[in-house]
């Protein structure tokens, strides 16, 4: 058992749209991350779901001659089925139009009012409908919001939220806690955006809107149905209703969110980062919540060097590219597993990356077919046709030692680049021991052995490469999930012997035990003209 607890969330999904390749980025690099935590011997709990309130969606069912809940219903599932596709291991799936959640958002704001930080007045100014958000004239770029959004000048009655008294809080925390915004390019970008305030003049933070009157698709004001809460707000305050808030003395709020110094972690793409990095943890200090361990902002890719657009028709849908993988001859397991590793290994998690599918067949044919893939079907095959399978003691072979050390070290190794969310690192330092392991093998040449009759070095040398094997599918189980069980159950190595303390020498395979019958892993991607 373990004390040891770890939240992790995705944002939850706008439904005004289908899911497209953002959408996977994040929640592969959830599941990453809490897979591995897993491998940790963390609890984990991992969130992700979708929001669906606010008047794009209002507008979107509209459009669309259905009413507003139905077409939730039909996009939400939409994201609910790619958590499947994906392989992901998301503990729960949460929906704003849930009972749950409208019950959190309202006793939310009555926390929030009841300790003075909420009064009513009117808002005037510039509102970009995409964003769902208000913008100070001096944040316009050429008369478009900052991610360039239309703005409108807008005027209702609106209840408002101090968050200018939060200004120096924010400050504090933000010196106090340097990676409590991560990456530190980002945490920059919204240390600059609080320290100079939307007023530029006052120099401080503006007070925000935080209820409509304009539409009606969302969660009523409390005692005040002729105001909705703002959608933002709203969508927030997810993270906790699904730990039962407002109950907060109930077991699982305590253990996720109260009593653990890891998590919880927000995921977010940087183009909310503003909502989840300023204004979120300002709600949780006018309502005496401990706030998030961390926020991590993730950026943006293109397609093939060209910005994604519907307008433009280069929208990435994930299903598509997982249909073009197994067009290739790839089984559909291996065709998630494929995708989620190019996502994560192609660019450092927090920079922008270009989607390219030459790109990708290149990294898996190099770094899975070609270096692990390739160095498991030949050394576990000479073991299976040459020893029946069976692993002999190599711990007394003076000349594995060296590469033995670096298997046993790779776990930390791995580990120390997870806790920095260095996904592509974390697989370099798998990938580079995979080429390791290939150099040793190119250096003893096995076949070379038994063709000169030195079977017992033969099978020092396939043994001490089957071990290596044995933790390199070990480590790199949070990436690929399905390729690293194929490859731990050719191994087998039992399921309760797979967490990442099990990488060490003191599980490394004992002599006579037995392999199963290999098969190919990581096939070779192939284009045929």
């Amino acid at each position: 058992m373990t004390n040891k607890n770890f939240y992790i969330t995705s944002p939850i999904y706008y439904v005004n749209d289908a899911p497209h390749i953002g959408h996977a980025y994040t929640s592969i690099a959830c599941d990453v991350a809490a897979r591995f935590k897993r491998l940790e011997n963390f609890n984990v709990r991992f969130l992700t779901g979708t929001d669906e309130h606010g008047q794009k969606v209002e507008k979107s069912a509209i459009s669309k001659n259905v009413a507003p809940q139905e077409f939730c219903n039909q996009v939400s599932q939409k994201f609910r089925d790619l958590t499947k596709t994906l392989n992901l291991s998301n503990d729960d799936f949460i929906r704003t139009t849930e009972e749950r959640h409208k019950l959190c958002a309202q006793a939310f704001w009555n926390i929030l009012e009841k300790n003075g930080w909420i009064y009513k007045s009117t808002y005037e100014g510039w509102y970009a409908l995409r964003d769902e958000a208000f913008y100070g004239e001096d944040e316009l770029v050429n008369g478009k919001a900052p991610t360039g959004a239309e703005v409108t000048w807008h005027k209702e009655e609106s209840y408002f939220f101090k968050l200018s008294a939060f200004q120096d809080k924010l400050l504090a925390l933000y010196e106090a806690v340097p990676d409590f915004i991560q990456p530190e390019s980002k945490r920059n970008e919204v240390v600059s955006f609080v320290r100079g305030g939307k007023d530029y003049i006052k120099g401080s933070l503006q007070d925000l809107s935080i209820s409509r009157t304009s539409f009606s698709w969302g969660i009523k004001v409390p005692n005040d149905e002729k105001h909705v809460i703002y959608v933002w707000l709203d969508a927030l305050t997810n993270y906790l209703a699904a730990l039962g808030f407002p109950d907060e003395t109930s077991d699982i709020i305590q253990r996720f969110w109260c009593d653990t110094t890891d998590s919880p972690v927000h995921v977010v793409g940087k183009d909310i980062l503003r909502f989840h990095a300023v204004y979120w943890p300002a709600f949780l200090m006018a309502a005496h919540i401990p706030l998030p361990n961390k926020i991590f902002a993730h950026g943006w890719w293109t397609n093939q060097g060209q910005k994604i657009s519907k307008s433009v028709g280069n929208v990435i849908d994930p299903n598509q590219e997982l249909s073009w993988l197994q067009s290739l001859g790839c089984s559909e397991n291996t065709a998630v597993d494929y995708f989620r590793y190019f996502l994560m290994r192609e660019v450092s998690f927090g920079s922008d990356g270009d989607y390219d599918r030459s790109h990708l067949i290149t990294r898996i044919n190099a770094e899975l077919a070609n270096n692990i893939g390739n160095l498991s079907q030949r050394i576990l095959s000479m073991i299976y046709k040459n020893n029946g399978g069976k692993i002999v003691d190599f711990r007394f072979y003076d000349e594995s030692k060296e590469l033995l050390s670096k298997a046993y070290k790779l776990g930390d190794e791995v580990t120390y680049q997870m806790d920095q969310f260095a996904f592509d690192k974390a697989i370099e330092k798998i990938v580079n021991f995979g080429k390791a392991c290939n150099l040793f093998v190119d250096q003893k040449a096995p076949w070379a052995l038994k063709k000169n009759h030195k079977i017992e070095e033969m099978n020092l040398v396939l043994s001490t490469i089957a071990e290596c094997l044995r933790v390199i599918a070990i480590t790199l189980q949070a990436f690929v999930p399905s390729l690293s069980e194929q490859m731990l159950d050719i191994l087998n190595i039992e399921p309760k012997q797979r967490n990442l303390k099990n990488s060490s020498d003191n599980f490394a395979l004992k002599s006579e035990h037995k392999i199963k019958e290999p098969s190919i892993i990581f096939k070779r991607l192939e284009i045929t003209k």
